[in-house]
């Protein structure tokens, strides 16, 4: 007779409270990005902030700082960032879909926003959290200039070049094809000079959800 499984009811609530009391007293991010202007350190971490982003710090907003002066938090709008308009000539920006306010910040200048980003005027077509909210570089693109920025159609892609492989991996290559095909390619193999992946958060989370799905996670 299989002896029964004993429950433990006390140790599993136990383990539910210790996890509910970690959650409530992670700090929020109105004091984990609080921030000290007199001397540019944060309070919670007590780390400075490097000297070259005091000009901008000073001169600049943050997302958020700009969301709670507009009407519905600036959803439809459109956003773009000092760094973008000084390194390209093609315009990069969000529109912003969705904002979760951190209502228990003071002037309510914290929280998450979702939206579409159009980079180098190349729209992506998901939508998806904004990063580096709490930069303090964010500028609000006035309504007399999104068309400006929505009309603009990116360049065609130059086409692709391709190079021939070096020595030693173009014979490992016809080598493992031969072996695979079992004939020997009269074709010659050739290196597109082409990066097909970004190589961002995104694509590194992908990887990871990749690997759980099919190795499952740890016990």
């Amino acid at each position: 007779m299989v002896k029964k499984k004993r429950l433990r009811l006390i140790a599993e609530m136990a383990r539910k409270i210790r996890a509910y009391r970690e959650l409530k007293s992670r700090p929020r991010e109105s004091q984990k990005y609080a921030l000290d202007y007199e001397t540019m350190r944060r309070p919670h971490t007590g780390k400075m902030l490097p000297v070259l982003a005091w000009q901008d710090v000073r001169r600049e907003s943050r997302l958020f700082s700009l969301l709670a002066g507009m009407r519905m938090f600036g959803v439809g709008r459109l956003f773009t960032r000092k760094s973008w308009l000084e390194e390209h000539t093609e315009p990069s920006y969000w529109q912003i879909t969705k904002v979760k306010v951190d209502y228990t910040s003071e002037n309510m200048d914290h929280g998450k926003a979702w939206g579409v980003l159009t980079y180098k005027g190349k729209q992506e077509s998901e939508v998806k959290e904004v990063d580096k909210a709490v930069y303090h570089d964010w500028r609000l693109v006035p309504k007399h200039m999104e068309q400006q920025f929505t009309d603009f159609e990116p360049l065609p892609e130059p086409p692709v070049r391709y190079v021939p492989y070096p020595p030693l991996l173009r014979a490992m290559l016809l080598a493992q094809q031969k072996k695979t095909t079992g004939s020997i390619v009269t074709k010659e193999p050739s290196l597109p000079l082409q990066r097909d992946v970004l190589l961002n958060k995104d694509y590194f989370r992908k990887l990871e959800q990749e690997r759980q799905r099919t190795e499952g996670t740890l016990v």
